[in-house]
């Protein structure tokens, strides 16, 4: 299965590479693994998203790096000031490009930090594309801090659990330093952990994650229902947001099914909610 999608570039020059390090370390990118090695070093800079893209027809520009943003005029801003700081007035102005309206109904500029080698930054023009307008969370999990709690017990199903939730979060903007994965025993214990982390006051969503199989124990319905109520009673009391993402099925391949093999992963959807209840939560803040 794809995972992730890399685009490599070798610098012409060591200053080069200096150069470019310096100008996307200002836009904010998230630094990802680098290395320094007898015969190369390298810098990662990370974005939540990635698209691998084929045109038949005209570039709507000389780069063929494309970043989407949500604030244009933001990142056009600090490019500018990396730009003046770096080159001075004159050569600034000559290696950005006017902010323009595109033909897909977009807005975008285009950037040559050093000589030949130009990215084009863009946001759409309509975000909602024609939707009704209404109060609901974002998918960007860039600020926010979270928990996952996630249960030992039946391991081969939440390990799957715990790898989709981490692979949303981390798509979605969340750094990994502000992500903190709590292992208890079981699903029977997620509820107590999940209260003690939100009482620290020190994360916006906690992620729950575990599984319970009806063949495996007998007093299944009442583990749950306290389970459930547990997590439930947690969020309503301290007012963080719990995602719930504990699979309760017949059979261990309907669990596995749950877990990312047929059925997605009920782990990424959890995270995906975590994130959208956080935005949420900080709109209805702003506008109260």
């Amino acid at each position: 299965m794809i995972k992730g999608i890399t685009s490599i570039r070798q610098t012409s020059t060591p200053a080069v590479f200096d150069t470019l390090e310096s100008f996307f370390s200002a836009l904010g990118f998230e630094r990802g693994k680098d290395w320094d090695e007898e015969q190369s070093r390298g810098r990662a800079f990370l974005a939540p998203l990635g698209n691998l893209e084929f045109i038949d027809g005209t570039l709507p520009s000389n780069a063929d790096v494309f970043v989407e943003v949500v604030s244009l005029d933001s990142v056009r801003e600090v490019a500018e000031k990396w730009l003046t700081k770096n080159l001075g007035d004159a050569e600034a102005s000559r290696r950005i490009t006017a902010t323009a309206d595109t033909d897909w109904k977009s807005r975008m500029f285009t950037v040559e930090p050093v000589p030949g080698t130009a990215f084009s930054f863009w946001e759409w023009l309509d975000p909602l594309k024609g939707k009704p307008v209404a109060l609901e969370g974002d998918l960007s999990a860039e600020g926010m801090r979270f928990a996952v709690i996630v249960a030992r017990w039946n391991a081969v199903i939440t390990d799957r659990l715990l790898q989709g939730a981490l692979d949303c979060l981390y798509r979605s903007g969340a750094k990994r330093d502000d992500v903190q994965v709590l292992r208890v025993p079981g699903a029977w214990e997620i509820p107590s952990a999940a209260r003690k982390v939100a009482k620290t006051g020190k994360v916006d969503a906690i992620v729950t994650l575990g599984v319970l199989l009806r063949g495996e124990t007998a007093h299944y319905e009442a583990i749950y229902n306290e389970v459930s109520r547990g997590i439930g009673q947690s969020q309503q009391e301290t007012g963080i947001p719990h995602a719930f993402g504990v699979l309760t099925c017949e059979t261990l391949e309907q669990a596995l099914d749950r877990a990312g093999l047929k059925a997605g992963n009920k782990g990424f959807e959890a995270a995906s909610a975590a994130i959208e209840m956080v935005s949420l939560h900080r709109k209805v803040g702003a506008t109260a």
